[in-house]
């Protein structure tokens, strides 16, 4: 699985300021909503749903969270970085500044969990999170998440 067949250049938000979670979760459900011909309060309902089995949150300033929506062909993702970082319930009790939402057909199964697997092993990797966090267009994040990806891959 390549990261560039999941994540395309405009599901990516640079820097952008939310002062909540849920403010952030909206803001990745308004631009899954226009990439993928969603309704934003359907996308933002399924990843709110699935915060509420557990933060997914998953340490070190970045969060995974994630969900499956009707209608989807294949597995997307959504980046953003977020200009400050805001409490998200995450593992290691840390805010979170960095979120790679993956959504998921209905019926997606293994193919979902390889993709979680898959980035939050990517956003594991010190060097890269700290990257992503210098770099200033959403073309060049673009390129550190696709070269890291594919030069580690899974």
């Amino acid at each position: 699985m390549y990261l560039n067949t999941l994540l395309d250049r405009r599901a990516i938000l640079g820097t952008v300021s939310v002062n909540s979670k849920r403010q952030a979760l909206q803001l990745v459900s308004d631009v899954a909503s226009r990439l993928l011909e969603q309704d934003a309060s359907v996308v933002q309902h399924a990843l709110l749903e699935r915060e509420k089995q557990g933060s997914t949150g998953v340490g070190l300033g970045v969060a995974v969270p994630h969900a499956a929506l009707p209608g989807l062909g294949r597995m997307h993702g959504v980046f953003v970085r977020l200009e400050t970082p805001v409490a998200y319930d995450a593992i290691d009790d840390l805010p979170v500044d960095l979120i790679f939402a993956l959504l998921a057909p209905e019926n997606a199964g293994t193919e979902h969990l390889r993709a979680l697997a898959k980035v939050s092993r990517l956003l594991r990797q010190r060097e890269l999170r700290e990257q992503l966090r210098r770099v200033e267009s959403a073309d060049a994040i673009y390129a550190l998440l696709t070269g890291y990806a594919d030069s580690n891959a899974a």
